[in-house]
């Protein structure tokens, strides 16, 4: 298995300006954005890989590049005698080629040169924006076994969410047959697939690309090479298909596309379940992060905490918490009421000091202060937030941006480093 995994190279896909994730994307790439309250994105691709003993990856990424870089620093070191690694690979001009990715396909056309001065035999390309546990090793044996020069990743949806997504067909050996991107309704009865009876029963009769691919070395050269295609799925893809033997792989385990912050806010909530779908506790599938030197999370007077995460090194002082997700080094002061939100914590503490200061001042301190109301809100990093601030999101909101907060579907994102003075409201 070792040797295999010697031979694949994983290629991991920063995306774009992720404006569908904005605000939480003005300052930061979209795999640099915090999960779970201790994570980031870009640690979930990167932990798959080393989880499935594959060591060697690239990260590939041109906006706002810089905490992104600055965390694959500090987290993934590996042995001074090893091959591993995880380097990132932003865009560059060069005499060759003086524009930025155009695309999923041109990222890694201009990243080749990188990429050849490896030896390998297989490419795995991963998007740096979803979450999932999916265990490589299965996929590779497949593809190398079925004799496939291409192989993708599929999830069987239903008919709801099929239209979402680029939908596949397949013949009796699991090869694909036919593509359609995004199609209407209407179509979608001539798109059913074969799949397994627990999946039909839950009427997920149709297969839908997960964007996770597997290319053969010498095609892989030759479509980058030969061809102008700018991205994965909507071109090399369906081009591919009838001149390439193309392999589905089903994989019916947790998935999800960080898309938006509708899908954003409902995964990082969905870990508060009694049993998650994505599983932070599994020994045979560990997130890797940066390691932190951390206290403990301290929780004094009469708080109550319900069906939530807490991460390492929290201050909470008599709070009432549901439904939710808390970030490290959060502060939050007495009688405030936290309930269907996501707290990405802070990069830093404040000292005795300087809070003493601020008190006398009447600054406001990092944290959410006391007495406040969060209900459906998103707080990112380092935000100082003040006493009987009430932000109240629901659909009865509309869409809306100020220099302040964002409100998308319903959902109050608080931008990083933003400062809601004493009694601020929305609601």
């Amino acid at each position: 298995m070792e040797t295999m995994q010697k031979s694949v190279l994983a290629i991991i896909l920063g995306g774009g300006q992720g404006s569908r994730l904005s605000p939480l994307t003005e300052n930061r790439s979209k795999p640099a954005v915090p999960i779970a309250g201790k994570y980031r994105l870009v640690d979930i691709p990167i932990s798959n890989c080393i989880n499935s003993n594959i060591n060697r990856m690239f990260v590939l990424t041109q906006f706002n590049s810089a905490s992104l870089n600055q965390h694959i620093k500090n987290t993934y070191h590996f042995s001074h005698f090893s091959s591993a690694f995880v380097d990132i690979l932003a865009a560059e001009q060069t005499p060759d080629n003086p524009t930025w990715f155009q695309g999923t396909a041109d990222a890694v056309r201009q990243c080749m040169p990188h990429f050849n001065s490896h030896d390998y035999d297989y490419a795995l390309i991963l998007s740096g924006d979803q979450l999932y546990q999916m265990d490589f090793n299965e996929m590779i044996t497949a593809h190398r076994e079925s004799g496939a020069t291409i192989s993708i990743a599929t999830l069987p949806v239903d008919a709801k969410d099929a239209p979402e997504f680029g939908i596949l067909k397949t013949d009796s050996d699991n090869f694909i047959t036919s593509f359609i991107e995004k199609p209407s309704p209407n179509l979608l009865p001539q798109w059913e697939s074969e799949v397994s009876e627990e999946m039909r029963a839950k009427g997920k009769n149709y297969l839908a690309s997960m964007g996770i691919y597997i290319f053969n070395r010498e095609l892989l050269n030759e479509l980058m090479y030969q061809t102008e295609t700018k991205d994965f799925g909507k071109e090399i893809i369906p081009q591919a298909i009838g001149k390439q033997k193309i392999l589905s792989y089903q994989y019916e385990g947790y998935w999800t596309d960080i898309g938006n912050i509708d899908s954003f806010f409902e995964a990082n909530l969905g870990l508060t379940d009694d049993i998650p779908k994505f599983n932070l506790f599994d020994n045979s599938s560990k997130i890797y992060t940066r390691a932190r030197v951390l206290p403990p999370s301290k929780i004094t007077g009469s708080s109550t905490i319900d069906k939530s995460i807490i991460a390492e090194g929290c201050i909470i002082n008599g709070v009432s918490i549901k439904h939710s997700v808390v970030g490290i080094r959060s502060r939050i002061g007495k009688d405030s009421t936290i309930t269907n939100s996501y707290l990405m914590g802070n990069d830093y503490y404040q000292n005795l000091e300087e809070i003493h200061i601020n008190n006398i001042k009447k600054l406001i301190n990092i944290g959410i202060g006391e007495r406040c109301v969060l209900n459906n809100t998103i707080v990112d990093k380092n935000c100082r937030i003040g006493n009987d601030v009430k932000l109240i999101g629901g659909k009865h909101l509309e869409n809306k941006n100020t220099e302040l907060y964002t409100i998308k579907d319903g959902i109050i994102v608080v931008k990083k480093g933003a400062i809601l003075s004493n009694g601020f409201e929305v609601v």
